[in-house]
């Protein structure tokens, strides 16, 4: 089984994750497993692109993206917000490095619709082997979700979707996604496991409900026939579970079994 362990910080708990975050990521490490970090960034773009009064819009959750919007994008994912994280993980003592996914190859992609979201990127491709360099000389990639298309263009790619195939590319052993929440909550207890379609459950009852819906339905669409469980944690009040898991909730893949 692969000891790789893919970790997707949301743009809005990078500047919260807790001190004890970093130091659990480092148990992680001691204990064998080796983690790659993708990152978002929407609340800082947000913020800039307000600043520098540059319009801007969603459609069906994703920012149309301009070439003066994909300037800001990529000025505070691969400059602040990636170099913050990048500086704390060194600061824990975490041999890091920050990287976009523009460099080296890293993450290839190509327009999912162009007349209608601009330049956002579906990938295609991963430089996997790029990463496994730098996994083997002890270094945690901590990427910032900016891809090339095949002629060199730029594409903003949501985090979510970056990070699942990231995962897949790795065949990591598990994607976590990191966030504010401790995970899926039922009358005050925390569980521990659920399947997917025990999810789409809790949602239809309304246990899972408001902003947490898009927390594990991003989760679930990261799920296939290569990575079949996913982890949802909190950054702001981490605790590990054991020296190889964080304490949170894992989603797995429904198991179909076919009546003869």
């Amino acid at each position: 089984m692969s000891d790789i362990i893919v970790l997707k910080c949301g743009g809005s708990t990078v500047d919260e994750l807790s001190s004890c975050f970093f130091e659990n990521i480092a148990t992680l490490k001691k204990a064998g497993l080796k983690p790659v970090i993708v990152h978002g960034g929407g609340p800082a773009i947000k913020e800039m692109l307000t600043k520098l009064e540059i319009e801007t819009e969603f459609i069906d959750g994703l920012r149309k993206t301009t070439e003066d919007v994909m300037d800001v994008v990529e000025m505070i994912l691969t400059g602040t917000i990636n170099n913050s994280l990048t500086k704390r993980l060194n600061d824990a003592e975490i041999k890091s490095v920050g990287i976009s996914g523009a460099d080296a190859n890293l993450l290839t992609a190509e327009a999912i619709h162009y007349e209608r979201y601009g330049l956002v990127g579906d990938i295609t491709k991963v430089n996997e082997a790029f990463i496994h360099q730098l996994l083997e000389l002890d270094i945690v990639p901590v990427i910032a979700p900016i891809a090339l298309g095949e002629d060199g263009s730029r594409f903003n790619v949501n985090a979510d979707t970056a990070a699942g195939a990231v995962a897949r590319a790795l065949n990591a052993k598990q994607l976590i996604f990191v966030t504010d929440v401790p995970g899926i909550m039922h009358q005050e207890e925390l569980l521990e496991f659920v399947t997917e379609q025990e999810v789409e459950e809790l949602i239809q009852s309304g246990i899972i409900y408001g902003g947490m819906i898009p927390k594990v339905q991003a989760a679930i669409a990261s799920l296939n026939t290569d990575l079949h469980e996913v982890a949802i944690v909190n950054g702001k009040d981490s605790s590990l579970r054991s020296n190889t898991s964080f304490v949170g909730t894992i989603i797995r893949k429904t198991v179909e079994v076919n009546q003869s």
